[in-house]
């Protein structure tokens, strides 16, 4: 009497019969073995709970908006009152079980909302170029000054003719530009035309912390040439 044949299937030229350790093991491998799924479970739950960690320095105005649930924001609330660190340690992993709660919407949202408070929206961005584009035209056009009146009329006339030319009296000559050139050192720039890009800024409506903080990149270093 002939056997019966075993039920199976061929890896690589070598036979491997179903419900055989081999055959076990492969299928675990396609599914994805136990051990892994939690490796990549508490992974997603570790991120998730930085994420969470992160949303306690976002600003108010962009936490509000974000609108996340009521069980959430009290817990985040309550993380930031929390100075002991095991105790803060056990409510952030809170958080980050309220966390695995949102859906994907909703955590690309706080990605989104933490993006732009690290780096502007796009809308800041572009009132910030603006004010650039308008200062530099300002100190190199004489007639921009009256078409900037045109716009703007209630600028401080005297404050505006003072800090322009204030700032091109400030510009480095032609010698100096191309030794700062040569040395790949960063053009010096008076007070005056940072204190220009932040009138310009305030007058097109910015009158935020990106004004304050000259907008321009030209930050602390230019405060030492000063000096």
């Amino acid at each position: 009497m002939s056997r019966k044949p075993k039920k199976g299937y061929y890896v690589k030229g070598h036979f491997v019969a179903e419900g055989s350790e081999l055959d076990l093991q492969l299928k675990a491998e396609l599914k994805g073995t136990p051990d892994s799924s939690k490796t990549d479970l508490k992974r997603e739950s570790d991120a998730l709970q930085d994420l969470g960690k992160d949303l306690l320095t976002l600003r108010s105005d962009l936490f509000k908006r974000l609108q996340l649930p009521d069980q959430l924001a009290d817990a985040l609330a309550e993380a930031k009152r929390i100075t002991n660190f095991e105790g803060k340690r056990r409510q952030m992993q809170f958080v980050g079980k309220l966390m695995r709660k949102l859906d994907e919407t909703e955590i690309a949202a706080v990605r989104a909302a933490l993006d732009e408070q690290h780096n502007g929206s796009a809308a800041e961005k572009m009132a910030l170029h603006a004010a650039e584009q308008w200062r530099d035209r300002l100190i190199a056009e004489e007639s921009a000054l009256s078409i900037w009146l045109d716009h703007f009329p209630d600028t401080d006339t005297q404050q505006l003719r003072a800090l322009i030319r204030q700032a091109r009296k400030d510009m480095p000559g032609a010698h100096e530009a191309n030794v700062q050139e040569s040395t790949g050192l960063a053009q010096r720039k008076g007070r005056a035309y940072r204190d220009l890009f932040q009138l310009v800024r305030q007058q097109l409506g910015g009158t935020g912390r990106e004004a304050a903080e000259d907008g321009d990149g030209d930050g602390a270093g230019e405060e030492a040439d000063d000096e």
